[in-house]
């Protein structure tokens, strides 16, 4: 789930923080997938270089755990800059967001993470800060009421969002530079677990090693997870060898599938399946049925189910496809072709 950020600009530490902090690559030539992306931004990182200027300000956006973060420090680390964190949830006041610019030193990074959820008051303050590096505050009040204009440092902003649609057009069109992260090919993946499983000098065949890229969803947050959890479990229930057959049954027991999907993925495809007969439904409906927040579902349950398919969207709500059906092993409901509709036009009564 998405954790929201505290004031201080550091990160909340997570289960297992220490092993994916030392995952994280440091520089952008050691960073594996995204060619198309990774070569975009060498040339504005270059230029900026030679220029000696900060770069344009950056918005990354698509689905979690596919390396928005790791790029935003990678900007920093190849600049030569502080990197400075928070996130949009954090951002409450504009004196929290003043309290971050006022600090920052020339060509240093301002990663706002999940910046779709700046409040609008705050979105409208970072503005001027974005075009011309200053910030306008108000003290007192009523008559004695007055402007005052502060210059800020030349930094750089760094967006992450997973839902760019809930982005203002004023926001978007303030970053020079618009980077989308798309899900990663197996492939990718497994070059992924192969360096971690480097880093950490892990012993693992390449059959475990594919296993488990098979299972990461794309995503390499997943992947991390996954081979943490494997090790976990080789080290206590075997030799500590990560080999295919202790992939299998550690993934079994952490109730990942062949297709990547976890324990609430296959509820929420049999709680459309089994209550809304495979839909559609809305998506509100779906939530209420989990006991779950619709933007939970919809940022991190629903993009993997609709890049393998075993999700639609329409306008009339999600509804599981036949993949998903025979993944399951359930029988599809018959649906009849105009969905009960009568035709106006055919003279029936």
């Amino acid at each position: 789930m998405t954790r929201d950020r505290v004031l201080t600009g550091e990160r909340l530490p997570t289960d297992d923080e220490g092993f994916v902090q030392t995952l994280r690559p440091q520089k952008l030539d050691d960073f594996i997938g995204q060619t198309s992306l990774v070569e975009r931004l060498k040339v504005s990182l270059d230029a900026a270089k030679m220029r000696g200027e900060p770069m344009p300000h950056v918005l990354f956006h698509g689905p979690p755990g596919l390396g928005k973060t790791t790029l935003a420090q990678i900007v920093a680390g190849e600049m030569g800059a502080n990197l400075v964190m928070s996130s949009g949830p954090a951002l409450v006041r504009t004196a929290d967001l003043m309290g971050f610019l006022t600090n920052l030193q020339p060509n240093d990074v301002f990663f706002i993470d999940e910046i779709h959820r700046l409040p609008p008051s705050v979105e409208e303050y970072i503005y001027p800060a974005m075009e011309d590096y200053r910030i306008d505050f108000v003290v007192d009040k009523g008559a004695f009421a007055k402007t005052i204009n502060l210059q800020l440092s030349r930094f750089t902003l760094v967006g992450a969002t997973t839902r760019s649609g809930l982005l203002s057009n004023a926001m978007r069109e303030r970053f020079g530079l618009t980077h989308h992260l798309d899900f990663y090919p197996v492939e990718e993946i497994e070059q992924i677990i192969e360096r971690s499983v480097g880093i950490h000098g892990l012993e693992a065949e390449p059959a475990a090693i594919r296993e488990i890229a098979g299972c990461s969803r794309g995503t390499p947050r997943a992947a991390n997870r996954l081979l943490n959890w494997v090790r976990d479990y080789a080290m206590t229930k075997g030799d500590g060898r990560v080999t295919k057959d202790t992939a299998l049954k550690a993934l079994q027991m952490q109730g990942v599938d062949p297709e990547g999907l976890e324990e609430f993925d296959r509820k929420f495809l049999e709680t459309i399946i089994k209550y809304y007969g495979g839909g559609p439904v809305g998506i509100e409906a779906i939530a209420a049925t989990l006991n779950e927040e619709v933007d939970n579902l919809v940022d991190i349950v629903e993009p993997f189910l609709l890049k393998i398919g075993f999700l639609v969207r329409t306008n009339r709500g999600r509804s599981v496809t036949e993949a998903a059906f025979k993944h399951l092993g359930v029988k599809p409901p018959k649906r009849s072709k105009d969905n009960g509709q009568k035709d106006l036009f055919s003279g029936s009564a």
